[in-house]
């Protein structure tokens, strides 16, 4: 009796260790993508003189991209919406944090999700992905610019460089994140 109870425990004890191992990997894993998410949009960025808000084109979205491809949708959204955001809160666009959480999480959550669910081969899935992160953005930041600046006109400015800074990161992501996908898996 004693040794079925002992056994038991020490098999409870293994599965709740390997539990924490994940769940603190997991915590380390989204820790990281926030920082370089964050690193990513506030010092590889490149100020255009354009109307709006499109003046400011970074690669931002490449740890949202591999973090969502790589590690999943959560991992996506939450790169992407805080590490965004803490940029937006830290860098004087104190008024775009609450839009860039929201649209930038709904970006990685959603091409994570299109990653994950989608059985082709996954440079097709995440460039289908890449798109649906690029119709969010371009919809998202359009309607935040027009509760923003109170005009329908303006938010159009800002659509080139979106399409840009969506574009260059899928072109810096998709050629790599299946492979790295593979390798993250064995660890």
């Amino acid at each position: 009796m004693y040794a079925d109870n002992r056994k038991e425990e020490i098999m409870n004890t293994n599965v709740n260790t390997v539990s924490a191992r994940s769940k603190t990997k997991m915590l380390v894993i989204n820790g990281l993508f926030i920082a370089l998410t964050l690193v990513a949009t506030m010092f590889i960025n490149i100020r255009l003189p354009m109307i709006g808000n499109g003046g400011l084109i970074h690669l931002g979205n490449v740890p949202l991209f591999f973090g969502a491809f790589v590690f999943g949708k959560k991992t996506g959204a939450i790169a992407g919406g805080i590490g965004m955001g803490l940029f937006d809160l830290i860098s004087g666009w104190t008024a775009w944090a609450p839009f860039t959480l929201v649209i930038a999480g709904l970006m990685g959550y959603v091409s994570g999700t299109i990653s994950e669910k989608l059985k082709i081969r996954p440079v097709v899935a995440n460039t289908i992905a890449v798109a649906a992160a690029l119709a969010i953005k371009i919809i998202g930041y359009y309607f935040a610019e027009v509760i923003l600046f109170g005009n329908w006109i303006t938010p159009l400015g800002s659509i080139p460089g979106n399409i840009v800074q969506v574009a260059v990161a899928g072109a810096i992501v998709i050629p790599f994140a299946g492979k790295l996908k593979k390798i993250a898996m064995k660890y």
